[in-house]
């Protein structure tokens, strides 16, 4: 949803703040310390450009029709941007994100008073059942923002390994720029995503399913949205970056955890004609039939929201929307860095 529409919530009260994390499954990647002198593309992986099919049939009607894509090579970041690292933007460059701004009366003229503060959209759970209105389980929180992703009690202290969240895509922008990269394009993220399986491959890890005993990913594990048994060691939140086991290119976290911005506009299905313009033309083809009107931006892979039985999409081929003019504390994401032909 957008804030536009987020905002005719019911603000709820400010979260009391996280509830205390199971022990990982283990040592996660952000755990280990950094190399003295990180060179340019220290913490990324080399991915070699090539021809993959993307898409799926079957599955959701926006995911396809499958088609063959060819990327070029680039370098990914080998775990989504983490608190820490965005702290480091934050102090280096001032920047202020757009959950911690006040609207524009101007932009939103249907709002007014406390629907203007600064916020952000918070998950807060429901007894209803999955198919009621998702605004049941969603809440615009005052004072949510990526140093306060449930809210102005919570805190992202003993979270610096955690991925930053409650960002927009212009603020994941800014981040990218800052370091001389981009947002890697729907193509290039569903590409590594694959990790050089087959396209038939339903998950980064193979077409095993989701094991209890042995957890894949972050992802919901139970009866969406009321019950997450937490038996991958993390109950309805995210966890720290890379406590899963990678993909066949050595990225973490390419299902679940957090949703990751993509550099595209959304498009209702996979177009032909946008694959090497991902960034445009937004006038004729960008739109979500779910909120008419709102251009969005694609977000991939999934959060720790997705469960089996409701929404299904930590798939290397599935996406959705993603509000361009707030954050969400689901929705994280990792930057590319191409490789010059």
């Amino acid at each position: 949803m957008t804030r536009t529409l987020a905002a005719l919530l019911v603000l709820a009260p400010a979260l009391a703040g996280c509830a205390p994390a199971h022990a990982p499954p283990k040592v996660c990647l952000a755990d280990r310390p950094p190399a003295a002198h990180a060179p340019a593309t220290q913490g990324m992986v080399l991915v070699p450009g090539g021809a993959f099919q993307m898409g799926a049939s079957a599955m959701r009607p926006e995911e396809g029709a499958p088609r063959t894509t060819r990327v070029g090579s680039f370098w990914i970041d080998r775990t989504e941007v983490t608190n820490a690292d965005f702290a480091r933007f934050v102090k280096a460059t001032g920047y202020v994100t757009l959950a911690e701004r006040p609207l524009d009366p101007k932009a939103y003229p249907g709002l007014t008073g406390d629907q203007l503060k600064p916020s952000g959209i918070v998950f807060v759970g429901s007894s209803e059942p999955a198919g009621s209105d998702p605004g049941q389980w969603w809440r615009v929180v005052q004072g949510a923002d990526w140093r306060h992703p449930e809210g102005p009690r919570s805190s992202i202290v003993g979270r610096e390994a955690w991925p930053v969240v409650q960002v927009a895509w212009d603020d994941a922008m800014a981040y990218a720029r800052w370091l001389g990269r981009d947002l890697p394009t729907e193509a290039e993220w569903e590409y590594a995503a694959q990790g050089g399986k087959p396209a038939a491959t339903r998950f980064v890890w193979g077409d095993q399913p989701l094991d209890d005993a042995h957890p894949q990913a972050n992802v919901w594990q139970g009866v969406f949205p009321g019950y997450d048994s937490g038996a991958d060691g993390y109950k309805a939140r995210a966890a720290p970056v890379g406590c899963f086991p990678p993909n066949s290119y050595g990225l973490s976290d390419m299902a679940g955890n957090v949703w990751e911005w993509a550099k595209d506009w959304y498009r209702p299905n996979l177009d032909p004609a946008a694959a090497d313009n991902p960034a445009g033309p937004v006038e004729t083809v960008a739109f979500d039939p779910g909120d008419p009107g709102v251009r969005k931006h694609v977000i991939k892979g999934g959060s720790f929201l997705c469960s089996p039985d409701y929404c299904y999409r930590y798939r290397p081929a599935a996406r959705e929307p993603g509000p361009n003019d707030t954050g969400e504390n689901h929705i994280g994401f990792r930057t590319v860095l191409r490789v010059a032909p």
